[in-house]
């Protein structure tokens, strides 16, 4: 009887020990599986800039013909949001933005909606599987070198090229990993930088090919065509060489065309130095330099530096843009062809 007492205890012991173990497992298993799918970031962004050889306000105020960080004195960025969901196999993007720096990147908004000069991006994506993504909704371009996010640029003020380029669309693309380091990206959109609904009945296509970092981007928009290379190389551990291309040919017979390329080097944890040259000509009067002259064209040099305190970034920056023809006043109101330019810039990501 006690030989029985004790096997029946003893068997007992090793289950409830079998079941605690199971139990520890799962609950183990369940944690290391489970993922934050929801997040909330973005970034907020103020300045300073001042002219170094023109004034610097009133009717002679002059800047850069580029977007963004283009007002004087202290002056506001934007307050950027970003509510994000990523599941296994879908998700969503709502990017939105307050302040003069979302106001100028949606600029063709609001057309219909009163918050729509607050939506930068509001998309939904579906994994179809390992190798494709769909995109449906209103998302950031994918042509250029620069972004509209301060914090996704080395640079703090804009390149002409980024500027005179797409900033967003809506519609429907489809993202394709082809293996070996090569994706394929083709779309369908409603006009260039028309986001809330489509105006005209008109669409525009385009399509990226893309090889280990280097990208060759198409679109083309009611008569309108752009084709636009972006890439970079890390030419050492603390060197890095960015590189872009574009070509835009406009239906009425203007456009404008142009190269950059941004040497950036690191030199400690905390502080990189990097500089962006720029040759963009017009072809036409296109008005992106502002000469109201035929083929004008600028050669734009930013030296910036950007320090890093844990998620701020201090950039100090110098500009010069040299125009071809007389783009911009004076302190007396007299016409000249270069601008130099000061910028101290904050931008906290979160």
């Amino acid at each position: 009887m006690k030989t029985i007492i004790k096997t029946n205890y003893a068997k007992n012991l090793f289950l409830l020990a079998l079941l605690l173990m199971a139990t520890a497992t799962f609950a183990q298993e369940e944690e290391t599986t489970e993922v934050k799918k929801f997040s909330l970031s973005g970034t907020v962004d103020a300045y300073y800039r001042a002219n170094l050889n023109s004034a610097n306000s009133g009717a002679n105020y002059s800047a850069p013909g580029s977007s963004f960080a283009n007002l004087p004195g202290f002056a506001l960025g934007m307050a950027n949001v970003i509510a994000s969901y990523e599941g296994e196999d879908v998700g969503f993007v709502a990017d939105l933005v307050f302040g003069p720096r979302g106001t100028d990147a949606i600029f063709a908004s609001p057309l219909y909606s009163a918050t729509g000069n607050i939506v930068n991006q509001l998309y939904v994506y579906w994994n179809v599987s390992d190798k494709v993504t769909l995109t449906f909704g209103n998302f950031n371009t994918f042509l250029g070198y620069e972004v509209i996010s301060p914090a996704g640029n080395f640079n703090y003020s804009t390149s002409y090229l980024f500027s005179y380029g797409p900033f967003s669309h809506t519609g429907l693309k489809a993202d394709f990993d082809l293996g070996s380091d090569w994706s394929l990206m083709l779309a369908v959109m409603n006009p260039t930088d028309i986001t809330e609904f489509n105006p005209n009945g008109k669409y525009a296509y385009g399509a990226q090919l893309g090889y280990s970092g280097q990208y060759l981007n198409l679109i083309s928009d009611d008569g309108n065509f752009e084709i636009d290379y972006t890439g970079g190389f890390d030419l050492s551990e603390d060197f890095y060489l960015g590189i872009n291309a574009a070509y835009f040919d406009g239906a009425d017979d203007t456009g404008f065309a142009g190269g950059a390329l941004y040497p950036q080097y690191k030199t400690s944890e905390t502080f990189t130095l990097g500089l962006r040259g720029e040759y963009f000509v017009e072809t036409g009067d296109f008005g992106a330099i502002g000469t109201g002259v035929d083929d004008s064209s600028v050669l734009a040099l930013t030296l910036t530096g950007s320090a890093t305190i844990g998620d701020l970034m201090i950039k100090p920056e110098l500009r010069l843009d040299n125009a071809s023809d007389d783009a911009f006043l004076d302190t007396d109101g007299a016409s000249m062809k270069s601008l130099s330019s000061f910028v101290l810039a904050a931008v906290y990501s979160f």
